[in-house]
């Protein structure tokens, strides 16, 4: 075999880079219409597969044996996911916006949130799908087909009978056929979080049982300069002139200057337990939330120093909005700390607390009370609040802890006022 001449192989190897180029050329050309199958092929569903394997499987096996029936039933299933195929290619060219009426709302109200999806295209779209999860649930509306420029608004309502966080979003446009066996989408934008806040009532600084902090809480503790008068006593070097007594010291010709007992700002600690074993239903733990809110919402408005906390951590009182947003959020947990435990956190980290209020549920015992009053600092007054179904309002005393019994969210301002008169 002759070797080829330098001309010859010159020429091959100068075709080549023109070969390539072409191809290139065409790689490109063809890459957009080569997604888009890409993206279509990966919306197909189970039942899309299926449909398109038995109608391969019965076109073969038609013309093979002759059966025309079978070819005409792997043409109509061929035609049918072709014709799938179709509805998903296409762009989406939306503009998607997802609001809400408000962030923050308290259960039971009225909740709302709104979809707009605009045209962005010089052209129709075809209709569509819009669909979103709100919650645990799916919310899902027909988007028609939109001219250039065109937009559509859906608003729904969002269901708020429970305290919770609920995930709204993200939005997702949605292609496909009637039968299901194609579908894919597009999601747009960020999931949106509404706080459904617990219940609260107004509590006021005599039905709450709080200190006044006009004049402080006097202590025993002995101080040359406050508010709260205890004695006179005799001058001694370095004392303030301006608490001399001049009236005693002048009819007794000593001089003598006021001593006074130390005053306490009052301090508000409230502790919940988060245990599901303290509590004999969910619906006791939710009015144990609202009274923990209402407490501490209350110490708010008057300005008190205030510590809340549970079983399993302790709540940042910021504001009121983001405080309520940490309520939202606590749900029933297990572990060994109860009430006893809570008593002696107190104790061990809050320690010119002035009033403590326990919260819990049906199933914690008198015992246990008992023994948390016991732990608590010895100049707090103790509370706590029992939550129990169905009872009655009640109070009663159990070692040093003032009990009130409430069987719902309503009962409380009158029990504090109850509690208060003991």
């Amino acid at each position: 075999m002759s070797e080829p001449t330098p001309t010859t192989r010159g020429t091959a190897l100068s075709d080549r880079p023109a070969e390539t180029s072409a191809l290139r050329t065409l790689v490109d050309r063809t890459r957009g219409p080569r997604r888009g199958v890409e993206r279509a092929l990966r919306a197909v569903s189970r039942a899309g597969w299926v449909v398109l394997g038995l109608g391969a499987l019965a076109l073969v096996a038609g013309r093979r044996l002759g059966w025309l029936e079978l070819v005409v039933l792997g043409g109509v299933l061929g035609t049918t996911f072709l014709t799938a195929l179709a509805f998903t290619l296409g762009r989406h060219p939306y503009a998607v916006t997802l609001a809400l009426s408000d962030r923050r709302v308290v259960v039971g109200e009225r909740a709302m949130a709104g979809v707009t999806v605009r045209n962005r295209a010089p052209r129709s779209v075809l209709p569509a799908r819009v669909e979103l999860p709100v919650g645990r649930t799916q919310v899902g509306f027909h988007l028609p087909g939109l001219p250039a420029g065109g937009d559509h608004e859906e608003i729904f309502a969002i269901p708020t009978s429970r305290r919770s966080v609920i995930q709204v979003g993200p939005v997702r446009t949605v292609r496909g056929d009637p039968l299901g066996l194609m579908r894919r989408g597009v999601v747009w934008g960020e999931p949106q979080e509404l706080y459904v806040h617990p219940r609260t009532v107004p509590l006021s600084s005599s039905a709450a049982g709080f200190i006044h902090d006009l004049e402080g809480r006097p202590t025993r503790d002995i101080t040359s300069a406050d508010l709260s008068f205890h004695a006179l006593r005799e001058y001694v070097p370095g004392d303030d002139r301006r608490h001399v007594h001049w009236r005693t010291s002048a009819r007794t010709g000593t001089l003598m200057v006021r001593q006074f007992e130390e005053t306490r700002r009052s301090h508000l600690v409230v502790a919940m337990s988060r245990n599901a074993r303290d509590y004999g239903e969910e619906e006791e733990f939710e009015v144990a939330v609202s009274t923990l809110g209402s407490l501490a919402l209350a110490a708010m408005r008057e300005d008190k120093d205030l510590t809340t906390l549970t079983t399993h951590e302790t709540l940042r009182a910021v504001t009121p909005g983001q405080y309520l947003d940490s309520l939202t959020r606590l749900e029933l947990g297990d572990g060994p700390s109860g009430v006893v435990s809570m008593a002696h956190q107190v104790s061990r980290d809050v320690e010119r607390a002035s009033l403590v209020v326990l919260v819990c549920g049906s199933t914690v015992t008198p015992g246990d009370l008992r023994a948390a009053g016991a732990v608590l600092p010895i100049d707090a007054r103790a509370f706590a609040v029992q939550v129990v179904t169905g009872a009655r309002t009640a109070v009663h005393s159990v070692g040093v802890v003032t009990v009130l019994t409430i069987g719902e969210l309503a009962e409380l301002r009158r029990g504090f006022r109850r509690a208060e008169r003991r």
